[in-house]
């Protein structure tokens, strides 16, 4: 069965501290079909965080091969670290019909 609605996509951007995280949390409260997703990352995990759910962790190696490939929607160096949003999982849900923030 195929879905003929495509999902909506939200890029929600401001400073550090401005509230990005609580209004992300709100918008999950009160939409069930709202799906943030989670970006690729090169920075050294930390301690208490899990490989896919804040961020996934790839090597430098992975990240600038996937940047060759072009398998990001968008992605920066900040502070010598990768950071970049999969094409191929955004584009999926939103053609499964479902939303999804980018933070």
């Amino acid at each position: 069965m195929s879905n003929s609605t495509m999902g909506t996509l939200y890029i929600l951007a401001a400073a550090s501290g401005a509230g990005k995280t609580s209004l992300v949390k709100a918008m999950l409260e009160r939409m069930s079909s709202l799906r943030v997703s989670i970006s690729h990352t090169t920075r050294p995990i930390r301690p208490g965080e899990q490989d896919g759910k804040a961020y996934l962790f790839v090597d430098r190696a992975e990240f600038e091969q996937r940047i060759a490939d072009k398998a990001f929607l968008e992605h920066a160096c900040v502070f010598d670290n990768y950071y970049g949003t999969s094409r191929d999982w955004v584009l999926q849900q939103l053609a499964a019909g479902i939303d999804v923030i980018l933070e």
